[in-house]
């Protein structure tokens, strides 16, 4: 069974940064892929980016360039540096993670979800 829990998220001004973190938990967590989604009330739950199992990286059109997902495989966690926050950014954020880590991952659906991390980009 594999775990995970984001951190990182708060209120930030526009422009501003912020870097949300997802401390995974499991075996062969090396062979995953991870994903950042995000969910506005009353909205759908959007896909935000993933990460494969060979570093491979995949954004959506609304936040590449401004936002960059890693990960350190000896720390069991996984990144999304956000850069030049707007307010259309505001949402909780969620982790999530998928077995089939050499996939296509943004089209996985993901096994196993985070609890979310609320971001507001407000002045």
């Amino acid at each position: 069974q594999v775990q995970v829990a984001e951190r990182g998220g708060g209120l930030v001004q526009p422009g501003g940064p912020l870097r949300l973190s997802c401390a995974a938990s499991g075996n062969n967590l090396d062979y995953y892929a991870f994903g950042w989604f995000r969910r506005v009330p009353g909205k759908e739950r959007e896909w935000v980016s993933c990460i494969n199992n060979g570093h491979g990286t995949f954004y959506d059109d609304s936040v590449k360039g401004r936002f960059t997902i890693s990960r350190d495989d000896t720390k069991n966690t996984v990144y999304l540096q956000m850069n030049n926050l707007k307010p259309e950014d505001t949402a909780v954020y969620y982790c999530a993670a998928h077995r089939m880590g050499g996939a296509y991952c943004p089209i996985l659906d993901y096994d196993y979800w985070g609890q979310g991390t609320q971001v507001t980009v407000s002045s």
